[in-house]
């Protein structure tokens, strides 16, 4: 899509109305926002179950000379088999997510003025008009914070705000223009140190939703004891002290509004051996160990005997342990996702954001999440 010439925008914002499509939902509608990360794969008809989402985030688009691009071969393909899914269920918005963990090494440059900004949004309004897409998902993982590794600056602070500030304007625009509505929203870490390094209460006006990324509180390999990886409040035996419902505190504290922020939920479990007997491995020391990511539908009724499901009262999830192998299992399931719907329900929260779909195979964590939002009712 080529941008209007500068007289001729300004000349639309004069005459357009000065509204903002960053809207928040009403109380009686949740959001529901699964990640779709094919892996370079090709999507199959009937991989994806359109009825039981509100928004697609398929990840990941790159960065690359400042602009937008395919991440894979593939994408063009599963981006028209996901926007056909529109016809199944109209209340479907298929975004992209750009960035994610091992591809934010780009933001920093891209934000850092106003002219390599405006490069990059060109090429996202470009992006999205050709893949005939609903909006885009920002996963700078994170703004002045390295990351996996990437470069990063003290002015990402201020240009973290100023890149989505200017494509909420230029998607509203686009948005008069087409008539039709485009999202923003952006996935966040459940850390004091990602609210420290952004603008929240400024970064909030401009976005449709705060994808909060409230899981991986504990990764083996990155602290030396095993822990709840997805807690929904904190345990007081914790020594970290880590929760769901303390970093949604956070962000509202920091300025977001309960109705923007989605609540993220992990598909996928983490593994730990050399895990002692005591307390059942939890809160143990533990040590990485080879396959230590676990999709859930490994976990589901498959990792093996040998384990016990023991539950966490205080922080309202489940963990596994085999005394024999001295292995422990942080994980979550219908019980524990059942406890985070009605956190949602309770807390006013925007919705459910969940990473990602295809660590689900059965469906029963989709299911659990839409038995208790009831997103496919409308749809079905």
């Amino acid at each position: 899509m080529n941008r209007f010439p500068s007289f001729a925008l300004s000349l639309l914002l004069v005459i357009a109305p000065a509204v903002s499509f960053a809207a928040s939902k009403t109380a009686e509608k949740f959001e529901v926002t699964g990640y779709v990360f094919t892996r370079e794969a090709v999507l199959a008809p009937g991989q994806v179950d359109p009825k039981r989402l509100t928004r697609i985030n398929y990840a990941f688009a790159n960065i690359q000379n400042g602009r937008m691009v395919l991440g894979s071969p593939a994408d063009a393909q599963n981006f028209a088999l996901l926007a056909a899914m529109r016809n199944t269920n109209p209340e479907l918005n298929v975004l992209v997510s750009v960035g994610g963990w091992l591809w934010s090494t780009n933001f920093s440059d891209m934000a850092l003025t106003p002219e390599s900004r405006e490069v990059f949004e060109d090429s996202v309004l470009r992006f999205l008009t050709q893949y005939d897409l609903d909006g885009l998902d920002i996963d700078w993982e994170y703004p002045g914070m390295p990351g996996a590794g990437h470069p990063f600056r003290p002015q990402d602070k201020q240009n973290f705000t100023a890149l989505l500030k200017e494509l909420r304007e230029q998607f509203d625009a686009a948005a008069r223009r087409s008539g039709k509505r485009l999202y923003l929203t952006v996935a966040m870490g459940a850390s004091d140190d990602v609210i420290a390094n952004t603008e929240m209460h400024k970064v909030q006006r401009y976005v449709d939703s705060v994808n909060l990324m409230n899981y991986d509180y504990y990764e083996p390999g990155s602290e030396s004891i095993t822990g709840n990886h997805a807690p929904l409040f904190t345990d007081p035996a914790d020594p970290r002290a880590v929760s769901a419902d303390a970093s949604v505190r956070a962000y509202e504290k920091a300025g977001v509004p309960a109705e923007k922020i989605l609540l993220g939920v992990p598909f996928y479990g983490h593994e730990w051996g050399s895990v002692p007997e005591r307390n059942h491995g939890l809160f143990q020391t533990g040590k990485a160990i080879p396959g230590a990511f676990l999709p859930f539908s490994t976990i589901d009724g498959q990792i093996g005997p040998g384990f016990t499901r023991y539950w966490d009262s205080a922080s309202s999830v489940p963990y596994l342990y085999n005394a024999d192998k001295k292995i422990f299992v942080s994980y979550e399931d219908p019980e524990s996702l059942k406890a985070k719907c009605k956190y949602v329900r309770d807390h006013k929260l925007g919705g459910i954001m969940f990473w990602e779909y295809s660590s689900d195979l059965s469906g029963k964590l989709l299911t659990t999440i839409d038995n208790e939002l009831g997103i496919g009712e409308a749809a079905h």
